[in-house]
């Protein structure tokens, strides 16, 4: 409690009270303390000491709580306006007019060669006998999960394609640190991956349709969600997308995506960047008809190691965007070949940037397959084949012809058959399908008869004086 001090003033008198502070109270302070109401005085006491206690720890403590759940709630609003917002943008896009590019929706594509037709170079591919109808690809909905280093530059390309739908799926955010690759600019760290995606491929081409979906597919609750946008989310609402790309860094994303694709009969493509960032590959992966992720798994996945316990504090793995560029291009160009039935498409393609080699190959499923749906799938395609109405192969043998030959001259081998037949060997037993390109003949006893000389007794010198004498 303050005390107050008092102060003599002239003459003897007590002039005023004198405060710690250096203040004093006069008489007219004592007088409007005095008017003042009993409540006031109280409340202003209580005001007082309000201010004058200190919160101490415990209250601290008790706050961090209410505090966090505050944050958690505001962050979880955040999320709701940015789906709102997504779908306002898309309602807008499908009204038509300006979809957020700097230009109006084009409603049909034209191969008009003109500077401001964007889909010109692409009609152009109809003329020239590549594609018999490139504006198909409009009528397609494609899923891409990872939106990183290859999922964005593949979007940016499907996109620039002028493709029906896109959807995007990715929980990251963007960050300084995936500046080494493309698409993504440092304006945008700290942003969502699709959001910061669905804003730069509106402003490249506002006629795509775009759906982003920011949550990690490998969780219980999101996996349901992934499954039923990847059966209902097509270009149509409540059809299946046509095709999806996987483009994610760990294996627990692409198991994930395998597990949806099998169950759903969902065709997909698999791609994937080397951690060394100087290789690459991507695979076309029909259930049933070829392997699934699970036939071939890699050893990682295998011997269920933890992915996590392989990450070591400190150390990434490295990036190129050459690289990445390189994969994506190629994955992009499967997906249109596929879409648009052109050329041929590669179940299996690979990129290595040391040899500038790029192996190819199939391969059949699993029988064995761990993945159920993947065995169910085998079995439905089986029956499928054997549905389908045999055609006999005959080979016709071709009638040699000789255009300029008024002679008459014929080819004659100088080899007769009995000499061909006694110049090869016998053909060893070999499994099916291995040939030799040739044999070794048997080796044949000398037939020259040997002559025997009879001893005459006569000593070497004897010999040698008869050669003289001759």
């Amino acid at each position: 409690m303050t005390r107050a001090l008092l102060r003599p003033g002239r003459r003897g008198k007590l002039k005023g009270l004198v405060f710690p502070g250096g203040g004093t109270m006069t008489a007219t302070h004592r007088k409007r303390r005095a008017e003042r109401p009993a409540g006031a005085a109280e409340t202003a006491n209580s005001v007082g000491r309000r201010r004058r206690r200190r919160p101490g720890l415990g209250a601290l403590a008790a706050g961090v709580p209410a505090m966090a759940e505050s944050v958690e709630r505001l962050q979880q609003r955040v999320e709701e306006l940015e789906r709102e917002l997504a779908q306002e943008r898309s309602r807008r896009a499908l009204g038509g007019g300006d979809g957020g590019g700097g230009r109006a929706r084009i409603e049909k594509m034209s191969p008009e060669v003109v500077d401001s037709n964007p889909y010109s170079r692409l009609m152009a591919l109809k003329r020239m006998g590549i594609v018999s109808d490139y504006e198909k690809i409009r009528t397609f909905a494609v899923a891409i999960v990872g939106v990183g280093g290859v999922g964005s530059v593949t979007a940016e390309m499907l996109t620039r394609c002028g493709i029906g739908k896109l959807l995007l799926f990715d929980y990251d955010k963007v960050e300084l640190a995936n500046m080494n690759r493309l698409f993504f600019q440092p304006h945008q760290a700290g942003l969502s991956k699709v959001q910061a995606a669905e804003h730069t491929l509106r402003n490249i081409n506002p006629d795509v349709l775009f759906e982003v979906h920011n949550y990690n597919i490998t969780t219980v609750e999101n996996f349901e969600h992934f499954m039923n946008r990847i059966s209902n989310g097509g270009l149509e609402e409540g059809k299946p997308v046509d095709l999806v790309l996987s483009c994610v860094d760990n294996f627990e994303a692409r198991m994930t995506i395998n597990t949806a694709c099998n169950e759903l009969g969902q065709t997909w493509m698999e791609s994937g960047v080397s951690e060394n960032a100087v290789s690459g590959h991507i695979q076309l992966i029909i259930p049933g008809e070829s392997a699934c992720f699970a036939c071939a798994p890699p050893l990682v996945v295998a011997a269920n190691i933890d992915e996590k316990t392989l990450k070591r504090e400190g150390v990434c793995a490295a990036s190129l965007p050459t690289t990445m560029g390189v994969v994506a291009g190629i994955l992009v160009q499967n997906v249109l070949k596929f879409l648009l039935n052109f050329g041929t498409v590669s179940f299996y393609l690979g990129y290595n940037a040391m040899q500038d080699f790029f192996p190819t190959m199939s391969m059949k499923p699993n029988p064995q397959c761990d993945d159920r749906n993947c065995r169910k799938q085998q079995e439905e395609y089986k029956k499928k084949v054997a549905a389908l109405p045999t055609q006999e192969v005959v080979q016709e043998e071709e009638e040699i012809i000789h255009d300029d030959n008024e002679w008459g001259i014929e080819l004659v081998s100088e080899v007769s058959e009995e000499e061909l037949k006694n110049s090869s060997g016998p053909i060893p037993d070999l499994p099916e399908g291995i040939t030799v390109a040739y044999t070794v003949p048997q080796k044949q006893e000398d037939s020259v008869r040997e002559v025997t000389v009879e001893d005459s007794g006569e000593s070497l010198e004897d010999l040698m004086a008869k050669m003289k004498n001759m």
